[in-house]
């Protein structure tokens, strides 16, 4: 989701053209090594590995595209036609058939793996009514999302954590702290939903990790550091907790920053450094895990080299 913005390494506070590229790569987890099965001059963002491994789903400049996650092939994009463009929050079903995508319209959409018409899964609310969808996680048996909601005055919406189910359905509030929030994921048993969020009792910019009950009940705070923790990202056998770490002080989740990507145990715990890289919004904002649990997809931005006669 996007957030507020402070200032960057480059100046800017979004991908610059020309003086960035976009590396999707991909990290064993256990042994740090590194593989970038895509460098490209476009804006890409947020990595999703399909169910069955083969994959990796990612937006940019508004479609999604696939690519072969042994870095074969050519990018191919998903044919649909959407409303607005599709923003970095997405998911894959469990069964592999259904792409959820949330759109700049503040709608989540329904999109055959294989592409074909976009079927809008999110509620329509009273004209004047502020309702954005930022969709994070869906259920492992396929029929929940989680998202978060904007709900409220535009010039200071509130946040609140919900689910909604991915025929169509209800939406159902699980969680409303009174301060910005993002992220939610199920674990993979579906007992429990990461999140991160800010510290009620601290100034804003010290976001940091949770989980609660599937209901909404139980939270608790899973990292205590003086860094801006987000996006936490279960791994599929449940081992795991994979975020993305900011410097003390960063203000929501800002692109071009020197952040960290880390690894700590699912119960919380101390974490590790899995690799450090300029990068931020749409490095990892919607759960990038192998299938194997070993394998972390991230997308980094460094500058590129300057063109000869620049």
């Amino acid at each position: 989701m996007s957030a507020g913005a402070t200032t960057t390494v480059l100046g800017a506070t979004a991908f610059v053209p020309g003086r960035q590229v976009s590396q999707l790569t991909v990290i064993d987890t256990r042994t740090r090594q590194q593989q970038v099965l895509l460098e490209t001059t476009a804006h890409i963002e947020a990595p999703n590995w399909s169910p069955d491994g083969d994959w990796l789903l990612y937006n940019s400049e508004g479609r999604l595209f696939k690519l072969r996650a042994d870095g074969t092939g050519a990018p191919a994009e998903v044919p649909t036609e959407l409303p607005a463009w599709a923003n970095n929050d997405h998911v894959i079903s469990p069964d592999g058939a259904t792409i959820y995508a949330s759109v700049n319209d503040g709608h989540i959409y329904a999109i055959p793996w294989a592409g074909g018409a976009a079927r809008r899964v999110s509620n329509l609310h009273p004209s004047g009514t502020l309702w954005l969808y930022y969709l994070h996680g869906i259920s492992p048996d396929g029929l929940t999302l989680l998202y978060v909601g904007l709900t409220g005055a535009a010039d200071s919406p509130r946040y609140g954590l919900y689910s909604l189910p991915s025929a169509g359905g209800p939406d159902v509030l699980l969680w409303d702290g009174g301060v910005p929030a993002d992220g939610p994921e199920f674990s993979p048993d579906g007992q429990w939903i990461y999140f991160n969020a800010e510290a009620p009792e601290r100034d804003a910019g010290h976001a940091q990790l949770y989980r609660m009950r599937a209901d909404g009940s139980g939270v608790e705070q899973l990292s205590h550091d003086e860094r801006v923790n987000w996006f936490p990202h279960p791994s599929p056998d449940g081992s795991q907790l994979a975020s993305l770490s900011y410097p003390p002080g960063t203000l929501g989740h800002p692109a071009n920053r020197e952040v960290v990507l880390h690894c700590r145990p699912a119960a919380g715990g101390a974490a590790t450094e899995l690799v450090s890289l300029l990068g931020g919004q749409g490095t990892v904002n919607v759960n990038s895990w192998a299938p194997d649990s070993r394998w972390l997809a991230y997308v980094a931005y460094p500058e590129c080299a300057p063109q000869s006669g620049a």
